[in-house]
Order: structure tokens, then sequence, then C-alpha cells
């Protein structure tokens, strides 16, 4: 199963998917899958759970502040300067997806942000 979390209104997101479609021959076959295992998540219309968000930045080995987007508008009105936690800080993602940097593919263990785009055929 591969999941990509994206945002229509990201360009890098729209970038990201449009590689993925251009190489889905290539990609099915490495991966032995077929379309219907190719998951597509539009987070900003469903928030993430915790868990869920929990688990991609651990598979992205990164802190959950390094997922966050800084130079969001939100980000910098209700978070800049505070010393939240990493729980607060998911929970903000949560509440404000537009936070968390995308896109974001996930494939097993594995998780990459696609910046640039062509990042996410390293794990492809």
């Amino acid at each position: 199963m591969i999941t990509i979390y994206h945002n229509p209104r990201c360009s890098k997101s729209r970038e990201c998917l449009l590689l993925m479609e251009d190489n889905i021959i290539e990609l099915l076959k490495n991966v032995k899958a077929t379309k219907e295992e190719i998951e597509i998540v539009k987070y900003i219309d469903h928030p993430l759970e915790f868990d869920i968000l929990y688990s991609i930045i651990q598979k992205l080995g990164i802190t959950p502040l390094q997922l966050i987007r800084k130079n969001e508008a939100i980000w910098k009105t209700q978070f800049k300067g505070t010393d939240l936690s990493d729980k607060e800080t998911i929970q903000a993602m949560i509440d404000f997806p537009k936070l968390m940097e995308r896109p974001i593919v996930v494939k097993g263990n594995k998780a990459v942000i696609g910046r640039p785009p062509s990042r996410v055929l390293e794990i492809l």
C-alpha cells in the first residue's frame, strides 16, 4: 500500500502527484501493486488522527516540529515563539492541517516529504 497525503491547493503536492502518475506503470511493477493499493488522502478535508500522524512522523524520522510549515500565517500568529511539546505540536497539525508539510508519501515503514517532488521516487 502506498499512501499519499495530498493537498490539491499546494503546487508541490500537485507536482508530486503528477510525477507519480507519469511513473505509474513502473511504480506498479516495482511495488507489485494495483491502482487500488494507492490511496490519496486529502488531509485538509479529512484531518489525520493523532496516532496516524505520530506514525508518519516516526517513519519520516523527524520531530513533529520539523513537519511544521513555519511560514503559514496560523503558525506565525498562534504558535511562533511558544514552547510546544511534541504532543502539542502534533495536535496543532491536527487542528490546523495547513501547518503540515506536504506532500508526504508513505510505503510500508518508510515515508518521505515530497520537497522536491522527485524525493518520492526514493521510496517507490
